[in-house]
């Protein structure tokens, strides 16, 4: 293929190409490539039942969608576009290298036409809770922004309305840091624990997260989290100016956390942004993203009065410690977003309540040893569901002074409306992913919600 555009992207005006999946980002994809004059194809896996459920519909002008088999072999294409659940070593993607045919990804496309500035924030925990709360500081501030990214956005879509002054706020998976060529204006490393290890190894997850220092240039940022060990090791890996998240107050150059209180600046310019007390997420994980927020905010200039209004009216994103109601005297929370043992036990430290825990989905190859630990000292009992409802129910329920296993999350909430005593907390907070049973994290989440409102007694309880 011939013909390169501004900033390195393939020409695609009458040219054809394949994109791999339906879901929202070969969507986005596809509807970019016609819109630019492409003859495009489409080719996913899953039936068109569940092409269906999940609300897939290909964009008007693609020529040919194929679904129900194996991908389409790419030769004969101009151009392959793939969504980031395609792994750089998935053997029709490896395919497209070997017949030298281009390879791109929408955050890759975006990141080369996008003319303002970009925010990314990357880590294996807290990246979608710090992305909105970087975004609700921007709105407070009165930025004119964009967010998008992981959390769902059909970025290329929204091309035409971000210009230079526009700031673009991302959520960036390890996934989709796989096929990107440049690095943001302002990158953050929230943390880096053991995650997705079902999928690539221990130090192909941890290269993943390295690559959004590795593509920066000298005029960016990076903000790293000084109270994690791997994310520390990552600033010699910097390449233009280096700021730090620290609950600890360690390092004092970017936002800290001392006396209670959150800065933000350097130690010689520090400016007050509010007591913790004063953060209205739960949980002392969601003041270390509070803290990275303030850092991230700091970088991209915005005041510290704006920071603070955010955090102090912030109350976290859907199906993450999201409370839904009260039934029986119990309280009801969704964190369906924890599909790790890391985030499951950030969820149980935010509850001094006695915790009921439903734990399940499919299992993504992680230690289980420290959840077994906190749940032997914060559960009354563990529900376990799913795929790896025996893998959790041997491994970390077997701690918990009662533990059932189920096979469905309908039975799961029903188990824990059994177990349950007033004053308790039924905790959905899987620690494994949802592709057992459900399309995502949200669509789990969302069925959670529809069964506890129909326990005898539910009330919707405000945050």
């Amino acid at each position: 293929m011939t013909g390169i555009v501004r900033g390195g992207i393939p020409e695609v005006r009458g040219r054809r190409a394949l994109v791999y999946s339906l879901g929202m980002e070969g969507r986005d994809l596809a509807a970019w490539l016609v819109a630019n004059g492409a003859t495009v194809v489409m080719s996913d896996t899953r039936s068109d039942e569940l092409l269906r459920a999940a609300g897939a519909v290909a964009p008007a002008g693609v020529e040919r969608v194929v679904t129900g088999q194996p991908l389409l072999d790419p030769a004969g294409f101009d151009l392959l576009a793939i969504s980031q659940s395609l792994l750089r070593h998935d053997p029709a993607v490896a395919r497209a290298r070997e017949l030298g045919i281009p390879v791109v990804s929408q955050l890759q496309l975006f990141l080369r036409l996008c003319p303002g500035r970009v925010i990314g924030i990357t880590g294996s925990s807290g990246k979608s809770t710090t992305t909105a709360l970087v975004a609700a500081m921007a709105a407070e501030a009165g930025v004119e922004h964009v967010v998008g990214g992981n959390i769902g956005e059909a970025l290329l879509g929204r091309l035409e309305e971000i210009r230079a002054e526009t700031t673009v706020v991302l959520e960036i998976s390890h996934t989709q840091l796989q096929y990107i060529e440049r690095g943001p204006d302002i990158a953050a490393i929230t943390n880096i624990t053991p995650n997705h290890l079902d999928q690539f190894s221990w130090d192909a997850y941890v290269g993943l997260k390295r690559r959004i220092l590795e593509l920066q240039c000298t005029e960016s940022v990076a903000v790293l989290n000084a109270d994690d060990d791997e994310s520390r090791e990552m600033a010699g890996d910097v390449r233009g100016e280096l700021r730090w998240a620290a609950m600890s107050g360690r390092e004092r150059n970017g936002a800290w956390v001392e006396g209670g209180t959150v800065y933000v600046g350097g130690a010689a310019t520090a400016a007050s942004v509010l007591p913790v007390s004063e953060v209205r997420m739960r949980g002392a994980h969601n003041v270390a993203n509070v803290v990275m927020a303030c850092a991230i905010a700091n970088a991209a200039g915005w005041p510290a009065s704006a920071m603070a209004a955010a955090a102090r009216t912030f109350a976290g994103v859907q199906h993450r410690l999201e409370v839904v109601g009260r039934a029986g005297g119990v309280t009801w929370v969704n964190d369906s977003i924890a599909t790790s043992p890391e985030r499951t036990m950030a969820g149980l430290a935010a509850f001094a309540e006695p915790v009921v825990l439903l734990l399940g989905g499919r299992d993504k190859n992680l230690p289980l040893e420290g959840l077994r630990a906190r749940v032997a000292e914060r559960c009354r009992a563990v529900v376990t569901f799913g795929e790896a409802a025996q893998l959790f129910d041997d491994g970390v329920a077997a701690a918990a002074p009662v533990h059932e296993r189920v096979d469905t999350l309908d039975e799961a909430v029903a188990a824990a409306a059994r177990l349950a005593q007033a004053g308790d907390v039924v905790l959905l907070s899987p620690a494994g992913t949802s592709f057992d049973a459900y399309p995502n994290f949200e669509a789990r989440g969302v069925a959670f919600r529809a069964l506890v409102r129909q326990l005898p007694g539910f009330t919707q309880e405000v945050r």
